[in-house]
């Protein structure tokens, strides 16, 4: 048996003698044997907590930063109306700091024999899956004084899915593939190019892309143009390892990759492309392949919200063994990894020439304002240190983009913020040069 506030109030006025705040339930009735009866009056008239009924509703998955509605209807099966207190227990990652006591507990009025519903609202702060823990009752007598308390476990997932923050770039990354599909053409074929039409050769035009054969049945010059193909194959290539697990600011670089894998996504799958998705460190962490247009965006968003960084050192021959494995010939492999020397020089170097032999690769990677703006510290020992560290890691990351592109490879490399747009604008550029 629990005693109330109200109880507690009554021992300090005086109302109650302290013995009855004592274990023994023989101590309190003979201290005080009308209150106590009271009590206990009270007591057995509260509703039964354990052969209460539960069941739940409502959102099964939000977007990071949004709210999601979970809904609990609450079944009183017994003869006594139910006074209670309810507490609808989730992990603390589910709601913002200091907003889960008012947000999970509940007052509620249940007649006997009848139902009443509650609503929790989550804000989650994680991606992931967040599930509900116990649900906590107390049920109070008529009175007040005393209650009953128990718990049920009620199971209820919500995923929490990455934000999008950069689905803003998507509509003036539309405008600019439309315009390449329908003004934009080129007169040297690529891999990535399909005949479009014949025009009239002006002074400038490349030679190679007269068609002879055209220029013989008319009297002036014609050259071919061509046009983006559709249809290409890209496989986006998450690293998961540990250096996917650093923060940079408050986003962790994983984040920020999914960030642009998704803008990636949603834009080649605008253009005809198909997208395959592939999360490796050391094994395969999430696999999305083959799926329509329609459903794509929808299952990649699904298969990031659970990821999380691992803290080991990436394979990169098992993860260029698994992007051979996963990607046609003459794909796109886009690699959303780190620039940091030693990974690169140790990991991926030795793989890229299998790679860029049989695809096209693209490197996009993560930098950090901060090194930045360090950079131009200065007045004090302490400043120029730092200035000095800033900028050698600067100068080491633009030696390893330059390795990565005497090996073929596009590299894009910007901060948290820029590296949706600036991975998405890449891929419209292979797109107009005929490289994809």
């Amino acid at each position: 048996m629990a005693l109330t506030g109200r109880t507690a109030l009554l021992a300090a006025i005086g109302a109650l003698p302290v013995g009855i705040l004592a274990p023994s339930w023989t101590g309190m009735l003979a201290v005080n044997a009308p209150l106590s009866l009271a009590i206990l009056c009270d007591y057995a008239l509260a509703a039964p907590v354990r052969t209460l009924r539960f069941t739940r509703s409502g959102d099964t998955t939000v977007r990071l930063g949004d709210s999601a509605e979970v809904h609990l209807a609450v079944t009183n099966p017994s003869a006594r109306r139910l006074r209670a207190r309810l507490r609808d227990a989730w992990p603390p990652s589910s709601w913002l700091p200091g907003s889960e006591q008012a947000a999970s507990r509940h007052d509620l009025t249940v007649p006997a024999g009848e139902r009443r519903r509650v609503t929790t609202v989550l804000r989650p702060t994680r991606r992931g899956d967040r599930h509900s823990a116990r649900v906590t009752v107390r049920s109070y007598g008529p009175l007040g004084l005393a209650a009953r308390q128990g718990n049920h476990d009620v199971p209820w997932t919500v995923r929490v899915l990455p934000p999008f923050t950069s689905r803003k770039h998507l509509p003036s990354r539309l405008a600019r593939l439309r315009e390449l599909d329908g003004r934009t053409s080129v007169l040297v074929r690529g891999q990535g190019t399909e005949f479009d039409s014949l025009r009239e050769y002006v002074p400038g035009d490349d030679t190679r892309s007269i068609d002879w054969r055209a220029t013989a049945r008319h009297a002036t010059v014609a050259v071919r143009t061509w046009r983006p193909e559709r249809d290409r194959h890209i496989l986006v290539v998450l690293d998961t390892g540990r250096t996917s697990a650093g923060r940079v600011g408050d986003v962790p670089r994983l984040d920020a990759s999914m960030d642009a894998a998704l803008l990636l996504t949603a834009l080649a799958s605008r253009a005809g492309d198909r997208v395959d998705l592939l999360a490796y460190d050391r094994r395969i962490r999430a696999l999305v392949q083959g799926r329509s247009a329609k459903d794509l965006l929808p299952a990649v968003v699904d298969a990031l919200a659970p990821l999380e960084p691992e803290l080991v050192e990436t394979d990169a021959r098992g993860l260029s063994a698994a992007a051979l494995t996963h990607a046609p010939r003459g794909s796109l492999i886009v690699l959303l990894t780190t620039l940091e020397a030693a990974p690169i020089e140790e990991g991926l170097l030795p793989v890229l020439p299998q790679l860029a032999k049989r695809h096209t690769v693209l490197v996009a990677s993560v930098s950090d304002p901060r090194t930045e703006a360090m950079t131009c510290a200065r007045g004090t020992a302490e400043a120029v240190y730092e200035a000095a560290a800033g900028t050698q890691t600067q100068a080491q990351r633009r030696r390893t983009g330059e390795q990565l592109r005497r090996q073929g490879v596009t590299v894009v490399d910007a901060n948290p913020e820029n590296l949706a747009p600036a991975l998405a604008d890449a891929y419209l550029a292979l797109k107009a040069a005929g490289r994809l």
